[in-house]
């Protein structure tokens, strides 16, 4: 892969139901060569295990399932990080909702709605309608996450006006394995958008 294509952050998936999931000793030794954010996805997890990835590194933390506002203040007040609220959306109404009541988080991160009965949160590989973020754009950080691949990344970024992405399924041969060519094609074609 191109040394210049970097992502700015990486992701570790500390949820156990997720194919991409790993363990706080597992994602160490490979958050240590990370060059990037290093940045912790839960989904309704304990404060131990979220200790356990901060002791391993992470320097961000992604909250990805029914987080409460006050939980959401809990976290970032017991571990000191940057806090990202994850959560689905299908309507402008659902992103005015989540800007109002995780205006106190450190960035939103708009994923499509799971498939019912889902047992993770993201990683689905659907997209939102991202023309609706043109008449519900938070006025705080926000990450556009949701049905991106090499394929339609250029296009989301022209539509939306997002300056960060999020990608897993996008960029996998098949769940929980990730492709260095789509990884490096991803990067490639952001870049243009």
């Amino acid at each position: 892969m191109d040394a210049a294509a970097r992502a700015d952050a990486l992701g570790f998936n500390f949820v156990a139901a997720s194919p991409r999931h790993v363990t706080p000793a597992a994602a160490g030794p490979l958050i240590a060569r990370a060059q990037g954010l290093a940045v912790g996805v839960f989904q309704d997890a304990g404060d131990a295990l979220i200790a356990a990835a901060v002791a391993a590194g992470i320097r961000a933390i992604q909250l990805h399932g029914r987080e409460s506002p006050a939980r959401l203040a809990e976290v970032r007040a017991r571990f000191g990080l940057p806090v990202w609220k994850a959560a689905g959306v299908r309507t402008a109404a659902d992103i005015r909702a989540l800007a109002r009541d995780f205006g106190h988080a450190d960035a939103l991160l708009l994923d499509a709605r799971p498939p019912e009965g889902a047992a993770i949160a993201g990683g689905h590989g659907l997209a939102f309608d991202w023309r609706i973020l043109a008449e519900a754009r938070p006025a705080m950080p926000w990450i556009l996450a949701g049905g991106l691949a090499p394929e339609t990344v250029a296009e989301a970024i022209r539509v939306t006006g997002a300056t960060f992405v999020d990608v897993a399924s996008g960029v996998e041969e098949a769940p929980g394995v990730k492709s260095l060519a789509k990884i490096a094609a991803f990067l490639r074609e952001a870049g243009r958008g």
